[in-house]
């Protein structure tokens, strides 16, 4: 016969059998982004994006540039006519170096990390890319409502001193 507790603890045991697998993921939340939108400044025929790579570099002048490396969700890829880069931290200075469909691989200029998620606009030219910070929605919300706020409180300053001049008068 068997025991009371051992019945218990196969049918707990069988139980769990019957449980759907979960997959526990340990992450640390979001992560850094940088968004590459390609337009071109060249005439003739429109060139696409076949791969890229994005150097980080610590130097100004990208001496020490390496490529950023894909490990987990970090990682640069390229579509067509745009590329998107996350990491886990980026370094404070970046360059470009992206092959298109004409054959031709061409570098960018040495640009700085523009925030946590970036935007940046890339012009195809005939020998080299240039790559300008974009202001996101966002950032010009906040750019906006930092200036709205310096405004109202320059005026309210100016409201109070000017009702306390105006009380010591009378």
């Amino acid at each position: 016969m068997i025991p009371k507790f051992t019945k218990l603890l196969l049918l707990l045991l069988f139980f769990q059998f019957l449980l759907p697998a979960r997959l526990v993921l340990a992450d640390t939340g979001p992560k850094p982004t940088m968004d590459f939108e390609f337009r071109q400044e060249m005439t003739g025929e429109p060139v696409t994006i076949t791969s890229g790579i994005l150097y980080e570099c610590k130097q100004p002048d990208c001496s020490d540039a390496s490529p950023l490396m894909e490990a987990g969700p970090q990682r640069f890829t390229c579509e067509a006519n745009s590329c998107h880069a996350m990491s886990y931290g980026f370094r404070p200075y970046h360059r470009l170096e992206i092959q298109f469909s004409d054959g031709q691989t061409r570098q960018s200029n040495i640009f700085e990390t523009a925030g946590f998620n970036s935007n940046y606009t890339v012009t195809v030219r005939p020998e080299d890319l240039l790559v300008e910070t974009r202001l996101g929605l966002r950032t010009a919300v906040l750019i906006v409502t930092c200036l709205c706020a310096l405004l109202g409180a320059g005026l309210l300053t100016g409201l109070i001193v000017f009702l306390v001049r105006r009380s010591k008068k009378s």
